[in-house]
Order: structure tokens, then sequence, then C-alpha cells
């Protein structure tokens, strides 16, 4: 298996950065989810492309001030390091931008890449002492040091603390080698003064002073790797989270989904809120005589056509489907999604179920295959949402007596010998939300319905 280049082992590095690099985080972020990982790795990838961009503006940068500044060395005479150093700079950068848009930046380039920066910004703080006839300590004063952070910085892109430490390691060295060469060049020994005031207003060495500039790369270097350690880790678990949320949604509704992902607090069972809603029960009619006459592959063919029908047409009606129950579908209206139309739209909803299920199983007729009636019960009231079971298995739940007729009353359903049963309660909730009864409802008076007490008057939904 090929893995991406910022997946595979590191031969350069120890465990003991990758130790190292878990601690800085707050933990082992080693084990995610290969999807995770692999759209960790392509923020990774567009991270070095930003990068390669940056180096390639700063080397736009030097070349413009390099032709704007004085030079005082004879042309013809004299070797200037500075425009080599560019011209093979802009090369390289090129080359890594090239092998960072083909995913092709491994691990050994990027810490090429961190010994090039370094180099070429350490030549150009060098060459300044020739470009402006000067003893070898003049350079030491240039300010053109403070870019080293700019590529230290570069490195927290990776959000990998071992690129940014290095970096500054890296410049670190770099600059003590040029104090190191600015002392031992002729007269530099006499230059090295203790005098703060001297060093500032002539070509002295106050050693304290570049100690100084060389610690403060290092804590910043330390400040950033932390820093990229930590937005890694925040990383790492945003899209691990973020990834969780994409898969609730394929097992739950949107809005349960929503709900669970968006609380402010750990759900926990036990909890839970009442509001007035609509439930309603989807069932297929048939269903158990079809699964033990169809082979397997066919039931579920089928049954995958029903949902497919059905489900667009609950969602386009603002349901949120709680559950599916093998052939049947738990559907609420204002449960998990705040509504003022819930009752309305359930009772929209059943007939155009009742329209697209039907020309469904009309076509299957024509086919000489299976055509499965439907059963919907609807009712309204108070239901309470929340999470049910223990805390190693939590279901989102809508119930309450509502949800409790609304089955009974698809059940009801054969009995009556139609498709499609609500209260006039319901209804007269529906006409109040705006429902514009464009069906006439047979009501049907005095129903025994089992599991209901007394006798009830029921509406056909046509």
């Amino acid at each position: 298996m090929n893995l991406p280049a910022l997946t595979r082992p590191l031969p350069l590095v120890p465990p003991l950065w990758n130790r190292v690099g878990d601690w800085l985080s707050g933990g082992n972020l080693t084990a995610l989810p290969g999807h995770v990982q692999r759209e960790l790795d392509e923020q990774r990838r567009r991270n070095e492309i930003l990068a390669g961009w940056i180096q390639a503006g700063l080397v736009l940068v030097f070349a413009i001030f390099y032709g704007l500044s004085r030079k005082t060395f004879a042309d013809d005479t004299v070797f200037r390091p500075v425009p080599w150093a560019l011209a093979i700079y802009a090369a390289f950068t090129a080359w890594r931008l090239y092998l960072a848009y083909r995913d092709k930046l491994g691990h050994p380039m990027l810490m090429l890449s961190v010994v090039v920066d370094v180099s070429v910004l350490m030549v150009t703080i060098w060459s300044f002492h020739i470009q402006y006839g000067q003893v070898a300590a003049f350079y030491l004063k240039a300010p053109t040091l403070l870019y080293v952070f700019i590529f230290i910085a570069l490195r927290a892109l990776s959000l990998l603390p071992i690129y940014v430490l290095f970096a500054g390691v890296s410049a670190a060295a770099g600059w003590l080698i040029l104090v190191a060469i600015a002392i031992s060049a002729p007269g530099g020994h006499d230059l090295i003064t203790r005098d703060y005031v001297a060093y500032m207003n002539s070509l002295h060495i106050l050693i304290g002073g570049e100690v100084d500039k060389i610690i403060s790369i290092l804590m910043v270097s330390i400040l950033l790797a932390i820093a990229a350690a930590r937005a890694r880790s925040l990383l790492h678990r945003a899209v691990a989270e973020q990834a969780a949320a994409a898969q609730l949604s394929r097992f739950f509704s949107p809005e349960i989904a929503a709900t669970i992902v968006g609380s402010d607090e750990i759900l926990q069972p036990g909890q839970g809120r009442q509001v007035e809603a609509a439930a309603m029960f989807v069932d297929m009619r048939g269903f158990t005589h079809l699964a033990s006459t169809l082979a397997p592959g066919d039931l579920i063919a089928l049954l995958g056509e029903y949902q497919r029908i059905a489900v667009p047409i609950i969602q386009r009606n603002g349901g949120s489907i709680t559950t599916y129950l093998g052939d049947g579908i738990m559907v609420t209206f204002g449960a998990t999604r705040n509504s003022e139309t819930y009752a309305a739209d359930a009772v929209r909803t059943a007939q155009d179920l009742l329209d697209g299920l039907g020309a469904w199983a009309e076509e299957r007729r024509g086919q000489s295959l299976p055509a499965p009636g439907v059963g919907i019960g609807i009712h309204v009231g108070t239901v309470t949402c929340g999470a049910i079971g223990d805390e190693g298995r939590l279901e989102y739940a809508v119930i309450g007596d509502p949800v409790n007729r609304a089955a009974k009353l698809q059940n009801h359903t054969k009995v009556e010998k139609v498709m499609a049963l609500t209260t006039p309660y319901t209804v007269k909730a529906a006409m109040t939300q705006g429902y514009d009864g464009r069906r006439t409802h047979e009501i049907r008076p005095g129903c025994i319905v089992s599991g209901m007490e007394g006798e009830h008057d029921l509406v056909v939904i046509a």
C-alpha cells in the first residue's frame, strides 16, 4: 500500500521526537481512522503548497532589496554571492513547489528545505560586509536576521513541531557560525567589548548581545513548536469529530445528529425536553409474506426502492426520521426541529406518501413485480425527546402518548382496510396551522382501536 508522503515513517527522526511531539500536543495522536488521517494529510499538503508560495515571495523580496541596495565593491573583481544564492534558492523553491503539488514532498525534502532557507539567509547576511566594504563584524548589525523568524514560523504550517524546532536550531547554529566567523576574522578579537554603548554605536562585538539573539531564536522556536503541536492536536480532534458527525448523519436524521453533536453538554440518559409535535408511523403492507418468498437480494432491493421514494417526501415536508423499524419508519414533525406547522406538515406528508408510493406500486404491478401497499398512522400532542439507555449504549428517542397512538392507528388501518388514519383533533390542528384540506377526509365514528380505551372517531386520509 502506497502511503502519502507525510504519513510514511520518518527515517531521519528517532522515535524520541515523535514522543516529544505527542507530549507537546497533550496526547498520543497516532491512532486515527484512515479516512481522518487522509484528510489531515491533505490539509498538510495544502499548507506545504502555501509555504512554498511564501518562500517564492521571499525570493522576490530579497531580489528587490538586493537590487535597490547600495553596493561599494568593484563589479569586475569581487565575487558576489547573493545573486548566486538567490538563483539557487529560486530554483530550489520551484522544485519544492512542484513536489508539494505532486504530493511527493517527503520528510527528507522538508528537512533539506529548512537547511536551504536558513543557509540562504545566513549567506545573504554574511555578504553584507563584502557588499559595503566593511569588516566582518559589520554584518552582525544587519536587521535582516529578523527574517529568520519568518522561516521558523513558516515551518509551523506543517503542524509538526519537529520542523519548527529543527528550523530554530538551524537558525541558532547559523548565527553562532556567523558570530564565530566575525570574531575569527582579522581584527575580530579586538572588536569584542563589554560596553553596551560602544556596541550600539560602533562595529564592536558584544558577546552577550549575540547570545541574547540566539536565545531569542531558540525560545521563539520552542513556543511556536508548542503552538504547532497544540494546533495539530486541536485539528486532529476537530477533524475526527467532524468525521464522526458525518457518520452520525448517515445513521440518524440530520436534526438528531445536529442535536447530539451541537449539545453544549454531553447528553446523559434521563435528560429530555417536552415539545408539541406530530408522530407518524409508515409501514409496508405484506412485508412478512414478501420476506418468506423473495430472495434476500430482491427483498433488500425492494425495501431500498420503497425508502428512496418515502424518505425524500418526508424530508421535503419537514419530517425527521427518528428510526427505521425494518419495513417501517417512525417520523416526527416538530420534535427534533422546532416547527409551528408540525400537524399540517404531517398530514401533507401522508398524502404525498400515498401518491408517491401508490404510483410506485402501480409501476411495479405493470412489470409483474410484487407491489406492497402502505399503512400510515398520525397523531399530535406533547412528546418527550431525549437520550435513553445507559452510558455504554444510548439512543436519542421521541416518546409519549402521541407516538403510541400513532403506532396503534397505523396498525388499525388493516382493520379499517384503509391506508392512512388520524384523528379529528389532528386534522383540526393541521387546518389551524395552514393545512388547506384540499382532499375530502372520511370520518369514521365510534371505532374501537386495539390498545386505546373507549371508542374513537377516526379520519381516513385519502
